[in-house]
């Protein structure tokens, strides 16, 4: 498995040729995944996605995936409960840059998870997960996570 997260400690640049993009798959103890569902107003307004973001030029994947799900849902997450699990790409578009999803699944955190920048956050099982509406790249993460396994995961 590509250990996107620690190539050597270094930082990796954001490549000019994509938008790099990281997420976050929380579990509870229950079986039910974190899925957040876009504000209305923004790009995929009213899908469900895995909470994320960007990452910045010069920052890595991790630490982005850290700073993300913590000015998003209020948690503090070790780097060390971070695993990564999937990943998704757009095809080329002329109008902006492909985005490039990299979805790490988080063992543990520290808080309870609020929608802090809008939308809202819900916990669904792997069955329900697949039925909600969801950007084309979580579908496709969708698809990897949980693919044709038993619905019960707990």
């Amino acid at each position: 498995m590509v250990d996107w997260a620690h190539s050597n400690g270094k930082k990796s640049d954001n490549q000019p040729g994509h938008t790099l993009v990281v997420a976050g798959a929380l579990r509870r103890q229950d079986g039910r995944w974190l899925m957040h569902c876009r504000p209305l107003e923004k790009h995929h307004g009213g899908l469900w996605e895995f909470p994320g973001g960007k990452v910045e030029s010069g920052e890595a994947p991790v630490i982005a995936l850290i700073r993300e799900l913590r000015e998003e849902l209020g948690v503090e997450i070790d780097p060390n409960h971070i695993c990564p699990i999937a990943f998704s790409e757009e095809r080329q578009d002329q109008e902006r840059l492909p985005i490039v999803i990299l979805l790490y699944t988080v063992a543990d955190w520290v808080g309870t998870p609020t929608a802090l920048e809008g939308g809202r956050i819900d916990w669904f099982t792997p069955e329900d997960i697949e039925g909600l509406d969801k950007p084309p790249l979580d579908h496709d993460l969708v698809r990897q996570i949980f693919g044709d396994q038993p619905v019960d995961r707990a």
